[in-house]
């Protein structure tokens, strides 16, 4: 292993904010290596950015009417800040807009074009003709081949992890129109992945198949045995890294080819601010580089990036790519798209200063080898019966009781006291876990500590033996002293802010891990603490009730058979309804209001009479389709002046997924001044 860490976490879609599952499947176990490394001396950068250029961004900047640069300017710094609240401790979080990365992006493919690693081909791809534009992979949907799923995206099947493309997908429709799109030619930039199988065989397959963990070692033995084929590294898109070819005009570079390069752009934007080299990280046998990701990303950064770095030269490979299964949420799959999660930037407005409990829960759920599960219940019981009952308590106890016997200062003790031999046993342990990324025993292992500290002060009972044995109850003390200093400094990796004040309450400074493993006193006799402070508090039925509720009417909301419908208004009696007088009637004429943009003039024959109506229609139909259009009319509505004209009714009309209106209409031609009722 080397002193040096390159440590990346998975770059999040910038056109949406983080939720627990992102949390539990890269950021928080990242966080703790990283934390851990430095403890232990390493040289340590801990890298990561928002993936500003991925089709899902440009999807919701369509839905939303707003540009993609909107978008992710609005959800990069929600990120930002929820992993700043939450602790994440990255030495660089950047975005793939910034002109660094574009800059860096940019020169990757020109180096591997200058040395001929790509194939040029033009091919057929699809094209959705309404709204001119050729389709992502993302931007097509269809039946996956291999499992039926019938949402299955050009790229990948996200229910059975198969990697796809565009043509295999039976049944494919476009996500801008919903329209069967059509095959056109145009030409890309493809990397031939088959060429470099013998390398990533002798490279994974031999060379990792005893360290790696099996989920990852598994699916890239799967897709190697498929064997690989040629992937196209640019796309036809607006939104992205042009790429800087002279014939590639409205082309960027393939979002998961700039997506990874995002890493080193972003440990050289870091290098340059602390006088670092980037190349000793990335390019240097003496640096471990480790990629924390979702199971959805492994194919990415174990066979695509690490081929495109065996192609540009110079790279170093990832020494392990430790990727997480997913997280569920009350035993249902999260969903984004269905508002099914906890987000993290809404955890942090409702539990302030409860960041380690959600950071404890999600590390002891962690979904390492298998997918699991949260729920509010048992985060609940991890605060109240863990935090609360163990570990605190513990602190609380310790801290109370030499403030009370002793004045805040350790007692005499026994320095060879065979409990003292605890704390350097459990950060060996933890230790020897987190080196090989099992977090869910590194935090078993800091927990059992608390609980041995319990278990000697309830054998010790010193607040019984200060009275007929002073001398037992000081060494009492000062063993539990040792133990609670150790858990200040062991428990930071994992709850960061809970270290800090346990750090100020027993008066030390963090020390290295090693010295903490050899070291048997770590806070002397005679040695001054601070009060003790509330480490952690019981967290009550209500405000579990309370989220559990707000996923209930996510629930209801799910329901919906449109969930965009607005919530139904308050209820009215028949007799309200027979006030109404709404009749068919016939537009006789059309023109624009003079100085409104969205207002026409029109003449209507409602069968009772001919009358003047105003309606803020004009983005939506041009005066001549209007003409002889039958509508209907809510006659009895009392007149008002619009722009000084006088409007008399209103025309019944609903708005249509793209925001167009549309008139509510018989089915069939019918007299004008038909009651409807």
């Amino acid at each position: 292993m080397s002193d040096r860490k390159m440590i990346t976490a998975a770059l999040p879609y910038a056109n949406g904010p983080v939720h627990i599952g992102h949390l539990a499947g890269v950021y928080v176990p990242a966080d703790v290596y990283a934390r851990f490394q430095r403890r232990m001396g390493k040289d340590v950068a801990f890298i990561c950015g928002s993936d500003e250029h991925g089709i899902p961004i440009t999807i919701r900047a369509k839905k939303e009417g707003v540009t993609p640069q909107d978008i992710v300017d609005k959800y990069h710094e929600i990120i930002k800040k929820s992993f700043k609240d939450l602790g994440i401790s990255f030495d660089e979080y950047s975005r793939t807009t910034s002109h660094k990365h574009y800059e860096v992006s940019q020169d990757f493919f020109t180096t591997l074009y200058n040395k001929d690693k790509f194939v040029e081909e033009i091919s057929e791809q699809y094209f959705d003709e309404q709204a001119g534009e050729f389709l992502a992979d993302r931007y097509i949907v269809g039946t996956c081949p291999n499992c039926g799923n019938e949402n299955a995206y050009g790229d990948q099947c996200e229910k059975c992890g198969s990697t796809l493309s565009p043509s295999e997908l039976i049944n494919p429709k476009s996500m801008l129109s919903g329209n069967v799109p059509v095959l056109k030619e145009t030409k890309n930039w493809y990397l031939p992945l088959n060429e470099y199988e013998n390398f990533l065989n002798q490279w994974i397959i031999e060379g990792h198949k005893d360290d790696w963990k099996p989920n990852v070692y598994g699916q890239v033995k799967s897709w190697l045995n498929d064997g690989l084929k040629p992937r196209a590294m640019t796309r036809d898109l607006n939104w992205g890294v042009p790429v800087p070819l002279p014939d590639a005009d409205g082309k960027v570079l393939y979002v998961w080819f700039d997506a990874p390069i995002g890493y080193i752009s972003f440990t050289q934007e870091w290098a340059e601010k602390n006088g670092k080299n980037w190349k000793d990280y990335w390019q240097s046998e003496n640096s471990d580089l480790i990629h924390f990701i979702g199971k959805d990303n492994i194919v990415f950064h174990c066979i695509i990036f690490p081929a495109m770095m065996k192609a540009y030269g110079d790279y170093v490979m990832p020494a392990n790519v430790p990727a997480f299964e997913f997280l569920n949420l009350e035993n249902d799959k999260i969903s984004t798209s269905r508002n099914w999660a906890v987000w993290a930037h809404e955890y942090v407005e409702e539990f302030p200063g409860q960041q380690d409990v959600l950071r404890y829960a999600l590390l002891s759920s962690a979904p390492e080898t298998k997918d699991n599960n949260f729920t509010w219940k048992d985060f609940q019981t991890k605060n109240n019966s863990e935090l609360v009952g163990i570990f605190g308590n513990f602190i609380n106890r310790v801290a109370v009781l030499i403030h009370k016997y002793y004045d805040g200062i350790i007692p005499d003790g026994n320095e060879n006291a065979e409990e003292l031999n605890e704390v350097a046993k459990h950060a060996k342990e933890i230790e020897t876990f987190l080196e090989n990324f099992e977090f869910r025993n590194a935090l078993s292992s800091l927990m059992n500590l608390a609980r041995f500290g319990n278990q000697y002060l309830q054998t010790e009972e010193p607040w019984k033996t200060i009275k007929e044995n002073p001398e037992k109850a000081a060494n009492s003390l000062f063993v539990a002293a040792q133990i609670a200093a150790g858990l200040a400094q062991i428990s930071e990796p994992f709850m960061p802010f809970s270290s800090e004040k346990l750090l100020n309450m027993f008066n030390v400074s963090q020390m290295n891990w090693r010295d903490i493993e050899n070291q048997k006193i770590l806070v002397k006799t005679g040695h001054q603490i601070n009060p003790s402070e509330l480490l952690f508090s019981k967290i009550e039925d209500e405000t579990i009730d309370f989220q559990i509720q707000k996923l209930e009417n996510t629930k209801l909301s799910n329901a919906k058979t449109n969930p965009n419908a607005t919530p139904m208004k308050d209820e009215i009696q028949f007799d309200d309804f027979t006030k109404i007088d709404l009749r068919t009637a016939t537009i006789l004429e059309a023109e624009k209001v003079e100085k409104a943009d969205k207002l026409l003039k029109l003449k209507v024959d409602t069968g009772v009479d001919i009358r003047t109506v105003v309606s803020g229609i004009a983005e939506s139909f041009s005066p001549e389709e209007l003409i002889g259009k039958q509508v209907m009319i809510l006659l009895n509505l009392a007149p008002r002046k619009i722009r000084g004209i006088e409007s008399q009714g209103m025309l019944l009309l609903t708005t249509k997924p793209d925001g167009k209106l549309s008139f509510v209409t018989p089915d069939e031609k019918v007299e004008n001044g038909i009651e409807i009722g």
